[in-house]
């Protein structure tokens, strides 16, 4: 079983997302994380969603996405040809036993550190995947007391874009 990513153009419009999320719950596929904002279009928001299963099923996923009215462009983010980041808030206990050690670690990670407090840090992570993964299963000796996460946004790497295909067949399609 593999990871996937699809990265998604769509018509900023209420009910969009909501669309979206029931073809995945029909066809019986999870969606492991969902990252969705708008562009530097405000009629256009932008979606990367990563699935787990086969290639078959991450086929059938992008077929059935593209048939949907609102969804301008859909495509596979390959890992190889893409820039992918994800964004941690952490927040770990802390006193002044072990809370040197933890701001030592948070600078190896580059992490940030966000708010400071006499039982507490709250820590700001961004990265891929497995160095947010690395750091968290760290952290787990002093406790998390709380975290949340983003999940996955990614662009392709070079000068392609989603952007792009999305004009090009417009244009495809006007002809």
């Amino acid at each position: 079983m593999g990871k996937y990513m699809i990265g998604l153009l769509v018509n900023n419009k209420y009910g969009v997302l909501s669309r979206i999320s029931a073809l995945f719950a029909k066809r019986g596929f999870n969606i492991d994380s969902l990252a969705v904002g708008e562009t530097d279009n405000p009629d256009i928001s932008r979606m990367t969603i990563t699935i787990a299963g086969n290639e078959h099923d991450r086929d059938q996923i992008i077929k059935q996405l593209g048939k949907l009215h609102d969804v301008l462009h859909v495509g596979e983010m390959k890992m190889g040809e893409s820039v992918c980041r994800e964004l941690v808030l952490l927040k770990v206990s802390a006193d002044k036993s072990n809370r040197q050690e933890i701001m030592d670690a948070a600078n190896v990670f580059r992490n940030k550190i966000i708010d400071y407090s006499p039982r507490s840090i709250t820590l700001e992570i961004t990265g891929e995947t497995g160095k947010l993964e690395a750091f968290i299963e760290l952290m787990k000796e002093y406790g998390i007391l709380e975290m949340c996460r983003t999940g996955i946004v990614s662009l392709k790497r070079g000068d392609e874009c989603l952007a792009q295909f999305a004009k090009e067949e417009d244009e495809a399609v006007e002809i």
